[in-house]
């Protein structure tokens, strides 16, 4: 009878051992920083950087573009990329995207007519990016989450996935 109620005891060890209420410490998210982006004003230009480390599988990237300091709060004003500008009449003028590896991504602008209307410097020269990594499902993960973050937010991403952003990691 001893030998049953030790099995039992053992069995129940290792199957209540990996339970576990809290699903955000299952995850790891991490926030880089790209200073002194330089991207041509009159064509589509790009810059590649490679992360420190390959990235998971199943992990996404979001990345946010500084826009200058909020006068009344003080606080940084970060835009989501794709980040599009259009002129007066609708049409699209610039945009900047991005795509991503495991191993790098890269932002690029895009536009039309630029070597007519070139892109404002404000826009082009030492451009400042927040690259987010968000832990995503590679399709072993079974949990889903129900706290879904609003992601065009840098506030609301950094606070969701407790990302300590007041020492942030520079990759040039």
């Amino acid at each position: 009878m001893k030998k049953i109620l030790t099995l039992f005891a053992v069995v129940g060890l290792f199957a209540f051992s990996g339970c576990s209420n809290n699903d955000d410490n299952d995850t790891i998210s991490y926030v880089f920083e790209v200073n002194k982006a330089n991207f041509s004003p009159t064509s589509n230009s790009e810059i590649y950087v490679d992360f420190d480390s390959r990235i998971y599988s199943g992990d996404v990237i979001l990345i946010y573009r500084y826009d200058g300091a909020d006068p009344e709060t003080k606080r940084d004003i970060w835009t989501p990329l794709p980040e599009s500008h259009y002129y007066t009449d609708g049409k699209l003028y610039f945009t900047f995207k991005f795509d991503f590896t495991q191993d790098n991504f890269r932002i690029f602008t895009e536009g039309f007519d630029l070597n007519v209307n070139p892109i404002p410097a404000d826009f082009v020269v030492d451009q400042i990016f927040r690259i987010v990594i968000v832990p995503g499902d590679d399709g072993f993960n079974t949990k889903k989450s129900v706290n879904v973050a609003d992601y065009s937010d840098y506030n609301a991403v950094i606070k969701k996935y407790k990302i300590d952003d007041s020492n942030v990691k520079k990759l040039n």
